[in-house]
């Protein structure tokens, strides 16, 4: 999958380039009762070099550009369940996630235009001509928040 992706992203990903791969675990035990998953489950590829991972997301994203359509389960040549959407993201820290989520929450909520994440680290911007926040921690989002 993850090679096919590379054909379609236009990305040269080579066996060698690619550490490990492994799902995130479907199933878990809390207090002796199992919760299942929502949806589907996330595949983590991890990759020989950051400038590859880079190189990954950022081919991800101009292909959205390119093409006017997002990656979807065809473009990595899956004949079952073909208009499923794939995503491509980096994996973050439980402190970096949470951050994106206020982050996000924020560019939905008040006039920030954007919000993303890059090499582990969340920022977001009001629109083109304003400069761009790096989210450090939730007492910056929360005075954000009031500052709009």
């Amino acid at each position: 999958m993850v090679l096919c992706l590379s054909n379609a992203i236009d990305c040269d990903i080579k066996k060698t380039g690619i550490r490990d791969i492994y799902r995130v675990q479907k199933e878990r035990e809390r207090d002796k009762k199992v919760v299942k998953n929502n949806g589907s489950i996330p595949i983590i590829v991890e990759t020989s070099s950051t400038i590859l991972k880079a190189d990954v997301l950022k081919q991800s994203k101009s292909f959205h550009i390119k093409n006017k359509q997002k990656l979807c389960a065809k473009h990595l040549e899956l004949k079952k369940n073909e208009e499923v959407p794939i995503y491509v993201s980096e994996q973050l820290t439980a402190k970096a996630a949470r951050l994106f989520f206020l982050a996000r929450d924020l560019s939905k909520s008040r006039t920030y235009k954007f919000c993303w994440t890059s090499y582990g680290w969340v920022y977001v911007r009001k629109d083109e001509q304003f400069p761009i926040i790096a989210i450090k921690s939730e007492a910056q989002v929360q005075r954000l928040l009031l500052d709009t």
